[in-house]
């Protein structure tokens, strides 16, 4: 192929590209600027009339968002204002979200430490409002709200998964939530946590592939559950670098069992000692 016949065939496939997808810079200015107008204002106080302008001012980004793949106005329209009308519940499940946090983490002196300095309440907003975008019926975007989430906090959150309220993510990083995660109320993740399928074949992708959280579990750093059908009961805690591919009833403590062996280092022949 030489070089005009390349360009011609790099312009047709990127303009096919843009005309699918979103623009992923504008996508993640939205979801970062949703943040701060529910939580940080930029770190400025607004009055009323400027938060009432905010207010309009997302909205008509995420319909401009929003009919950059759909030629249906009306469509657009009516997922825009379906999305704003549920934002005051949104809101109220995330004060919730970081109350949790607040309970859990003895560090957190306070709701507003935990809305501008937890990287895990930053994950959850953001999902928060992917999840209902994906229950509108829009895919993409939310992908690209929570994939945005993940590149600025380590965690993974898939904005299929169902996550009930007091929602506590401590510390975060290296966290998964599969697209068919059912998380229960009062849960808490540390991090390095994986929720995930046990099979990755492609033929089930429609059916439940990730585990169901029941309420009030905590799950330890490092821990992985795996697979559609299996059930973490109410009340449980799992340890550790647990790995774990079966249900557990409710109130189950399940751990990792190691063994650290500590010896005089003297009688101990040196385990390693050799040149290159």
């Amino acid at each position: 192929m030489n070089e005009a016949n390349f360009l011609y065939e790099l312009t047709e496939s990127r303009s096919e590209l843009s005309q699918r997808f979103p623009d992923k810079h504008t996508a993640e200015t939205f979801v970062g600027d949703a943040f701060h107008f529910l939580f940080v204002a930029g770190g400025k106080k607004m009055n009323y009339v400027q938060t009432e302008a905010e207010y309009k001012r997302l909205k008509s980004n995420l319909a401009l968002l929003l009919a950059e793949t759909s030629k249906n106005e009306a469509e657009v329209e009516t997922i825009a204002n379906t999305f704003f009308a549920e934002l005051p519940h949104l809101y109220k499940i995330l004060l919730q979200d970081a109350q949790a946090i607040l309970d859990f983490d003895p560090a957190a002196q306070s709701i507003a430490e935990v809305v501008v300095a937890y990287p895990g309440f930053f994950a959850t907003v953001v999902y928060r409002l992917s999840h209902q975008l994906w229950k509108q019926g829009v895919k993409l975007l939310p992908r690209l709200f929570t994939e945005f989430a993940h590149s600025k906090t380590g965690i993974d959150i898939h904005p299929g998964a169902r996550i009930g309220t007091a929602f506590a993510i401590d510390h975060g990083t290296g966290i998964v939530v599969g697209e068919t995660t059912v998380i229960g109320s009062n849960v808490k993740l540390y991090q390095g946590v994986t929720l995930g399928a046990l099979n990755v074949a492609k033929e089930l992708a429609r059916s439940k592939r990730h585990p169901t959280i029941e309420d009030e579990v905590v799950i330890y750093s490092g821990a992985t559950i795996l697979g559609g059908e299996t059930v973490i009961g109410k009340g449980s805690i799992i340890g550790g670098n647990v790995w774990l591919t079966y249900s557990v009833p409710s109130n189950s403590v399940v751990y990792h069992k190691s063994e650290i062996k500590i010896k005089d280092k003297n009688p101990f022949p040196e385990p390693i000692n050799f040149i290159i």
